[in-house]
């Protein structure tokens, strides 16, 4: 099971990703969980109202790798490295499009 995001402009989907659930808890503790899988509990409808959140989100992964590691899945699906890159290719769509519709399937 994974996490499907979306962003669409002017009903065309501009970028598309999934990850996986494993990594629920690492995103939590790097202050990214409610931008991926709950943006609409933050109040978070368009990309432009991402883009801060996953900056600063990025900026605690990179700052502890091992202190974010420790939540790699043990079955090795979710690992640092995969919501690194994640987020940070998702951060890239996000300044590319902010005004995109962003839509969420979990």
């Amino acid at each position: 099971m994974s996490l499907d995001v979306s962003l669409y402009e002017n009903n065309d989907c501009v970028y598309d990703s999934n990850i996986t659930h494993n990594l629920t808890k690492m995103a939590h503790e790097s202050g990214l969980y409610y931008a991926l899988w709950r943006p609409e509990e933050i109040n978070a409808f368009t990309a432009a109202d991402l883009i801060l959140i996953l900056k600063n989100g990025i900026e605690n992964l990179k700052s502890d790798p091992e202190k974010f590691r420790q939540y790699n899945a043990s079955n090795g699906w979710g690992k640092y490295e995969n919501l690194l890159s994640f987020t940070e290719q998702y951060l890239v769509a996000c300044r590319n499009n902010p005004n995109a519709k962003i839509e969420i399937s979990r």
